[in-house]
C-alpha cells in the first residue's frame, strides 16, 4: 500500500495522549495513520508533503445538515420555524424530483469537503420515494465524503384521507432494503435513521422507531425543538421502557428540561446543536452552556445551507461567542462583574466539531483525532496566510481566524480530495450549472404556488 508522509507540521491531534505537537510528523499508509512524531523515516514513504507553515488536524465533523437544500442557499434566511414548515416541508421540498436531490447531495457534501469537512451527518427528509432516497445516498457516494446518511420521512401537509406525518411509522420495508441494497458492504456512507422522536409524533409511533433502531443497530437521531411537542412526556416514558441509550442522538433539545437533558446525558443520549439557525429560526438560545454544565459536550452542525454558511469554523466560532456572552452577561446578573476568565476555551469549541462530532456518529473509533491506527481523515491549513500570520496559539489560530482560503489540503481515508487550495473533482462548472439549473426551477415552482 501507498505510504504517505506529511513532514514538519504542527499537529493538533486532538487525542489527549498526545496534545499539540509543533514539527512533527505523520506517516499513513493506504487509508490508515501509522505513525506520529518528529524526523519520521522519509525513505520508505511513496509521497513525501513538506507542511512546513501549515497546521494538520483531523478532518472537521459536521454532526447535522440536509444536504438536499443545497440548490436554495439564501433561500430561508429570513424565515422563522413556522415559515420553514410551512415554505420548505409543505412546500418546496414536495416539488423535488429525485435528481433534484442528487444534485443538491453532491454538491453540498463537496463544499463540506471544500470548507475542511470530511465526515458528514447527511439528514435526508424529504424522500417520497425510494428513488429519492438512492440518489441522495448516489450524492454523498459520488462526492467521496464520509458520512452517515440518516433515512428520514417527508413533512408534507396531509391530504385528505392521509395521516398527518407525526402518525406514520418509520418505514421498515424500506430499511430493510437499504441494509440488503445499498448498505449490505458500507464503505465510507453509512446508514442510520432521522426518526420523528415524541417531539413530532405520536408516542406509539416513537416505539416503533426506537425498536426499529435498536433492531437494527443503528443511530436514531430526531430533532427537538420548533413547534409544540406533539408527545411532551415521551421522553420520560421511553427512558421507563428500556427505549433511550447511546444508539440515540438529539438534534437542538431547546425545549428540554435539565431533568430530562441529565437523564439523557446518563443513558449516553448524544447532542447535535446547531446554534446559528436555532437562533435565527426561532428555536431559542442553544443548549451549549446547559450541556457543560451536567458534565457532557455537543457536537456541531450547519443544520440548514438554505439559512447559513456551510463552513464549520464558522458554525464553532457562533456556537463559542453566543455561549461565552451567556456566561457572562449571568456573571454580571449575579455577581457583579464579569468572569473571571473565559467560561469556554478554543480547544473545546475544536473537539466540537471534531472528535464530539466523531461520538454523536458513533464513528470515534474511526475519526476525530490524529491517533495511530485511525483512519487518515486529514486538513491542512495554511497558517503562514496573511489572515493567520503570526500563529501564537495554534488551537485559537484554527478556531478563530480559519476560513476557507486557508484550507489548503483535504485528505478522506488516506485520498487527497482537495490540494493547494483547489477541490479535485471532475466537471465542477458542468454540475454548479446543474444545481443553479434545480434551484431555480424549485423556486418557479413556489412561487407559481402561491400565486
Amino acid at each position: 500500500m501507498t505510504q504517505t508522509l506529511i513532514q514538519n507540521a504542527t499537529l493538533l491531534t486532538m487525542d489527549p495522549a498526545l496534545g499539540e505537537l509543533e514539527h512533527s510528523d505523520l506517516l499513513f499508509e493506504g487509508d490508515t495513520i501509522v505513525q506520529i512524531g518528529r524526523h519520521l523515516d522519509s525513505k520508505k514513504a511513496d509521497k513525501v508533503i513538506d507542511a512546513s507553515g501549515k497546521i494538520l488536524m483531523p478532518g472537521l465533523v459536521n454532526a447535522h445538515m440536509h444536504t438536499w437544500q443545497t440548490a436554495l442557499r439564501g433561500v430561508t434566511s429570513n424565515w422563522t420555524i413556522l415559515e420553514y414548515f410551512a415554505n420548505m416541508h409543505a412546500g418546496l421540498a414536495t416539488n423535488f424530483q429525485p435528481e433534484d436531490i442528487y444534485i443538491a447531495t453532491l454538491m453540498g457534501a463537496l463544499n463540506q469537503i471544500n470548507c475542511g469537512t470530511t465526515t458528514l451527518g447527511d439528514w435526508c427528509h424529504n424522500n417520497p420515494t425510494p428513488a429519492h432516497t438512492d440518489r441522495a445516498i448516489d450524492g454523498l457516494m459520488a462526492s467521496n465524503i464520509r458520512a452517515v446518511f440518516f433515512h428520514g420521512s417527508p413533512k408534507p401537509d396531509p391530504k385528505p384521507g392521509q395521516k398527518h406525518f407525526s402518525e406514520v411509522p418509520h418505514p421498515r420495508a424500506e430499511v430493510e432494503r437499504l441494509l440488503n441494497t445499498r448498505f449490505k458492504n458500507p464503505g465510507l456512507v453509512s446508514l442510520g435513521l432521522a426518526i420523528l422522536g415524541p417531539h413530532y409524533s405520536t408516542y406509539e409511533v416513537a416505539v416503533h422507531d426506537f425498536l426499529l433502531a435498536r433492531e437494527f443497530k443503528l443511530i436514531a437521531s430526531m430533532h427537538c425543538a420548533g413547534a409544540a411537542a406533539k408527545t411532551p412526556d415521551g421522553w420520560e416514558r421511553l427512558v421507563q421502557e428500556g427505549l433511550m441509550g447511546n444508539n440515540n442522538n438529539i438534534v437542538h433539545g431547546n425545549n428540554l428540561t435539565e431533568a430530562q437533558l441529565k437523564m439523557m446525558i446518563d443513558l449516553g443520549v448524544t447532542f447535535s446543536l446547531t446554534p446559528e439557525t436555532e437562533m435565527t429560526q426561532g428555536h431559542g438560545m442553544a443548549i451549549t452552556g446547559r450541556l457543560l454544565e451536567l458534565g457532557a459536550a455537543p457536537s456541531l452542525g450547519v443544520d440548514l445551507e438554505s439559512s447559513i454558511s456551510g463552513d464549520m469554523f464558522s458554525v464553532a466560532r457562533f456556537a463559542l461567542g453566543t455561549q461565552r456572552a451567556l456566561d457572562n452577561a449571568h456573571s454580571k446578573d449575579t455577581q457583579h462583574k464579569l468572569p473571571d476568565t473565559s467560561t469556554i476555551y478554543c480547544k473545546q469549541a475544536l473537539e466540537w466539531i471534531t472528535i464530539k462530532g466523531a461520538q454523536a456518529l458513533n464513528l470515534d473509533d474511526k475519526i476525530g483525532s490524529l491517533t495511530v491506527g485511525k483512519q487518515a481523515d486529514l486538513v491542512l491549513i495554511s497558517a503562514d496566510d496573511l489572515n493567520m500570520s503570526p500563529v501564537h496559539d495554534p488551537i485559537s489560530s484554527v478556531v478563530m481566524q480559519t476560513s476557507l482560503a486557508n484550507i489548503d489540503t483535504v485528505i478522506i481515508a488516506g485520498e487527497t480530495r482537495k490540494e493547494h487550495g483547489r477541490l479535485i473533482y471532475p466537471n465542477l462548472g458542468e454540475l454548479k450549472t446543474q444545481l443553479v439549473q434545480s434551484g431555480k426551477r424549485l423556486m418557479s415552482e413556489l412561487k407559481q404556488s402561491t400565486h
